[in-house]
């Protein structure tokens, strides 16, 4: 695989996890030229509505909503995103590949244990990219992002920073209505917390998060590390 050089890469458990958490900073970002690549970790075939197919078509129509330029699948098992070397291998693999600037993946706390084994995976790699002598199959060299954020999916945490999506958030909504067999139930599907207002959940979480900072909405994210601010506190640059 050729090596690359981006400014975002986002990991995901599943096809819509990112979209979820971050849709609103993506399309804001890819407006801006920037240039980002989706990673679903699983093709979610253990979803209890749709199939491998319609989400690959799904997770496609919600990032051409976006303007995401790439989206790759890793096909690791779903519900099998366990804490092991070739796990992390593969995802730091990936890493070296893209040579991202920023990496972004779910936050740790979360009901569904996938979501928390993403981000402790992606966590590993992120690390294990940077070291020299670590090995990966792809043979590329090391390489270290400047920083592992994390976007929230199912529930509410105060985040540490937000970003102000008030001029996308339509397309957010957008690529999250692009899941069709998550968001909504037909006849042959099942109930599950994904088809009871989900989407609204989400937009009122990020209305609430814009309205914390004086915005129409916003979305959360968390850092390890602290923030290193490019203005000083009243605004102007430094």
């Amino acid at each position: 695989m050729e090596q690359q050089t981006i400014d975002i890469l986002a990991f995901g458990a599943h096809a819509d996890d990112v979209e979820i958490g971050m849709a609103g900073s993506l399309a804001k970002w890819s407006a801006a030229g920037k240039k980002i690549v989706i990673c679903d970790l699983t093709e979610a075939e253990l979803s209890s509505n749709g199939t491998v197919m319609t989400r690959k078509a799904e997770a496609e129509a919600a990032s051409c909503i976006l303007g995401i330029a790439e989206r790759i699948n890793l096909h690791l098992p779903d519900r099998g995103l366990f804490l092991t070397e070739d796990n992390i291998c593969t995802i730091a693999n990936v890493i070296r590949k893209y040579k991202p600037t920023l990496i972004f993946a779910p936050y740790e706390e979360d009901r569904h244990p996938d979501h928390g084994n993403c981000a402790r995976l992606v966590e590993e790699a992120f690390f294990s990219a940077g070291i020299r002598k670590y090995k990966v199959d792809g043979g590329y060299p090391s390489h270290k992002a400047k920083n592992l954020y994390h976007y929230y999916i199912n529930g509410y945490t105060h985040p540490d920073f937000v970003v102000d999506i008030s001029e996308f958030i339509e397309q957010k909504i957008n690529a999250l209505q692009a899941y069709q067999t998550q968001f909504f139930r037909d006849d042959e599907g099942v109930s599950t917390p994904l088809t009871e207002g989900y989407i609204e959940g989400v937009t009122a979480r990020e209305r609430l998060f814009g309205k914390e900072v004086g915005v129409s909405f916003a979305e959360g994210f968390s850092s390890r590390t602290p923030i290193l601010l490019n203005k000083d506190l009243f605004g102007d640059k430094l």
